[in-house]
C-alpha cells in the first residue's frame, strides 16, 4: 500500500485509520512487544517519518488502537448482559464475571495492550496523547459501571467503580503469566511437573473475578 500526499483532513483521517488498520491486523499475528514502528512503516506504505506525522509515537498508535478494542469490548458486554431475568445475586454475579471472561477472552489484542498499558504504552506519549487516551478510558469506565449496576445493582455505582478498575488490572496481569515467551512455554512442556505453576486465562481470570465480586458484593446477601 502506498499513498499520495495528504493534504485535505479527509484523507489525513484516513491515513490514520490505514495506521491503526495495520497495527491491528500485525497484533493479530504478534504480541504488542514485537510490533516495531520500523515494520509498522512498512506495511502500510508510507515512511516512518510520515507515520510520525500521524501519530507521535508506536505507543501512540497503540494506545489509539486500545481506545477503540475498549469500546467494542464494552459494547459486546453490555450487549450480551441485555437480556435481564429475575434471578438470584449469586446467579446474576456468575453470570457478570462469566461473560466479562468469555467476551475478553474473544479479544486477545485488547487483553495484550491491557497486559501492556501502564509499562510499556503509557510511556513515549506526548500530553495531549495521554489526554485523548485517558478521555476514552473515562468514558469507557463510566459506560462500565452502568453495565455493572444494571446488573449487580446491589454495588452501587462506587462499588462498580472498584470491581471494574481491580478487574481490568487482574485481566492484564494474568494475560500476560498465561501467555508466556517461549522459554517459559518450552520449561513447561519439558516438565509436566510445573503445570501447577502454570496459569489458564479463563479459569484463572474467572476465580480471581468470582473472589473480586462475592468480596464486594454487600455481606447481608446470604453468600
Amino acid at each position: 500500500m502506498t499513498f499520495q500526499r495528504a493534504r485535505r483532513p479527509e484523507q489525513r483521517a484516513e491515513r490514520r485509520r490505514a495506521i491503526l488498520a495495520t497495527a491491528a491486523a500485525m497484533l493479530a499475528e504478534m504480541p504488542v512487544a514485537d510490533l516495531s514502528l520500523n515494520e509498522l512503516s512498512r506495511r502500510v506504505g508510507l515512511a516512518k517519518s510520515n507515520v510520525l506525522n500521524y501519530f507521535d509515537s508506536r505507543e501512540a498508535v497503540l494506545l489509539e488502537l486500545s481506545s477503540s478494542e475498549l469500546s467494542a469490548w464494552v459494547q459486546d458486554l453490555a450487549t450480551v448482559l441485555s437480556d435481564q431475568t429475575p434471578e438470584s445475586t449469586d446467579e446474576r454475579a456468575d453470570r457478570l464475571v462469566t461473560t466479562i471472561v468469555g467476551t475478553l477472552a474473544k479479544r486477545p489484542v485488547l487483553c495484550d495492550l491491557i497486559s501492556t498499558q501502564a509499562a510499556v504504552l503509557e510511556r513515549n506519549i506526548t500530553t495531549e496523547t495521554a489526554l485523548t487516551f485517558k478521555r476514552a478510558a473515562m468514558v469507557a469506565f463510566e459506560r462500565l459501571i452502568g453495565v455493572v449496576v444494571g446488573v449487580l445493582p446491589e454495588l452501587g455505582p462506587e462499588g462498580a467503580g472498584r470491581f471494574i478498575a481491580a478487574a481490568s488490572l487482574l485481566a492484564g496481569a494474568i494475560w500476560t503469566h498465561s501467555h508466556p515467551v517461549p522459554a517459559i512455554l518450552a520449561a513447561y512442556e519439558t516438565d509436566p511437573a510445573l503445570s501447577a505453576i502454570r496459569m489458564e486465562f479463563e479459569p484463572a481470570l474467572t476465580d480471581a473475578l468470582r473472589a473480586l465480586l462475592y468480596g464486594a458484593l454487600p455481606r447481608d446477601q446470604g453468600r
